[in-house]
């Protein structure tokens, strides 16, 4: 399951200087050599059986990944005080799944225009820029429900502000990682980062049901304090003095990312994967419901369920930074999303708050494992002066999933009841994962997320 990325036939690994969209990348690092694949498939569990440099030696990484987890907690800590706020105010749970919807049509709208700004200017001012958007937003949520005229169509016209900036925000976060680390790193810098991601997933939503106890007012300033600072955090990350491209823009230009992706099976099969079980699969947003009217808890139980997938997401992740997946990949991807869609199911059929808990734990660890070999291939087969442009078509694609699933999950929710909507979702997700096996069987037979030479 687990192969340390450096055992090569004799156990050495060969040396090369690898190309990011053509010119070398400068990091004189050791990569695999093309013949590991036939090696001795020993375990790379730990830092000590592999030698390679740690992530917390390369400073611009460290800081990159303090300011994930605090942008993405502030986002996580919002998003419950928003659910829990206008579901107290509506009592509909179509409302929530709106929530989902109105941040869904910027990822889809501006796609092209995201990759090409991602890959034409400063991806450090980029992601900046996405940082003070989201603080000003905070900050209006914070005023209009300390002065009482935050309504529900308020909400709504802030998240779609917050749902541009992060239509930015996630792919440029993305397309940071490959200039802040050697090639060689990269797989686990991908893992490193979905650990900051599920860390923050943890504390962020947890933090948030606690604050809320003080008002949504506090949870609001608190989330603004928290993106001026990831600001600044990102201020001081490298630039990437890597040549960008700077050709005219055309329509052929524009929709490059989508060009590339469809004449690479193994990245369609991966993405459309994800988009589907996802967008069938997904129960966030009806998770306020789950919490008051099934498992009878307050805001309180409500963090807690938020923060449960992201606990098994986590030590996941922990342990993929720590090992490389390179037996059988394409077949485990396949596998835990089975995983994922049984434990949709499981979580439907729960009325205990600790099995809810124990389910949802597990469906974010067997999705941790797919985002991770999903990202990896995306990072590892693409050119860097167009990784923006396929990363935000990445990001269009599991942001509109994650939105639409939340919109399909409240309008079933609604016609049907909250449990039937989630027992569909998972039995939905299993008969995906069916069907994609016979629609891209060269996935299931992928054994490595990296090609043997890097695009």
């Amino acid at each position: 399951m687990f192969r340390c990325p450096l055992a090569g036939r004799r156990g050495r690994p060969s040396f090369s200087r690898t190309r990011a969209g053509g010119p070398e990348s400068g990091y004189g690092v050791p990569r695999p050599a093309a013949a590991a694949a036939d090696g001795d498939p020993g375990l790379c569990m730990t830092d000590l059986a592999a030698p390679l440099p740690a992530l917390k030696r390369h400073k611009p990484f460290a800081l990159f990944w303090v300011m994930r987890v605090a942008t993405t907690g502030a986002y996580f800590m919002q998003t419950v005080a928003i659910g829990w706020q206008i579901y107290d105010m509506t009592g509909d749970p179509l409302d929530l799944g709106l929530v989902g919807l109105v941040q869904f049509f910027p990822l889809v709208l501006l796609a092209v225009v995201v990759g090409q700004i991602i890959d034409r200017y400063d991806r450090r001012a980029v992601a900046r820029v996405c940082q003070v958007v989201k603080a000003v937003c905070a900050l209006a949520l914070a005023l209009g429900s300390a002065r009482g005229w935050l309504g529900r169509d308020a909400i709504f016209v802030i998240l779609l502000a917050v749902g541009i900036a992060r239509a930015f925000e996630t792919p440029t976060l993305h397309a940071l990682i490959p200039g802040l680390v050697p090639p060689l790193l990269l797989p686990r810098a991908v893992a490193a980062s979905a650990s900051a991601n599920q860390t923050a997933v943890i504390c962020g939503p947890a933090l948030g049901g606690l604050i809320y106890a003080f008002g949504p007012t506090t949870v609001y300033l608190t989330c603004t304090a928290i993106y001026i600072a990831a600001s600044v955090l990102v201020s001081l990350l490298p630039r990437d003095a890597r040549a960008r491209e700077r050709k005219p823009v055309t329509l052929e230009n524009l929709f490059a990312g989508f060009s590339y992706i469809r004449h690479h099976p193994i990245l369609l099969g991966a993405i459309s994967l994800d988009l589907f079980v996802v967008m069938l699969g997904g129960v966030t947003a009806l998770l306020p419901i789950y919490a008051r009217d099934v498992l009878h808890t307050g805001p309180w139980g409500l963090g807690l369920l938020r923060s449960a997938p992201a606990v098994g997401a986590l030590v996941m992740s922990v342990v993929l930074a720590h090992a490389a997946i390179e037996r059988r990949a394409g077949l485990m991807m396949f596998a835990t999303t089975a995983v994922f869609g049984g434990a949709i199911v499981a979580f439907a059929l729960s009325r205990s708050l600790p099995l809810s808990m124990a389910a949802l734990t597990v469906y974010g660890a067997a999705d941790a494992v797919s985002v991770v070999i999903r990202m990896a291939m995306v990072q590892t087969r693409t050119p860097h002066d167009m990784l923006g442009r396929v990363m935000a078509v990445n990001s269009m694609c599991t942001g509109t999933s994650g939105s639409l699933g939340e919109f399909r999950a409240g309008v079933v929710a609604a016609a049907f009841g909250a449990v039937t909507s989630v027992l569909v979702g998972g039995l939905g997700a299993l008969l995906v994962v069916l069907a994609w096996m016979r629609l891209f069987p060269d996935l299931a037979r992928i054994k490595s997320v990296a090609p043997e030479e890097m695009p």
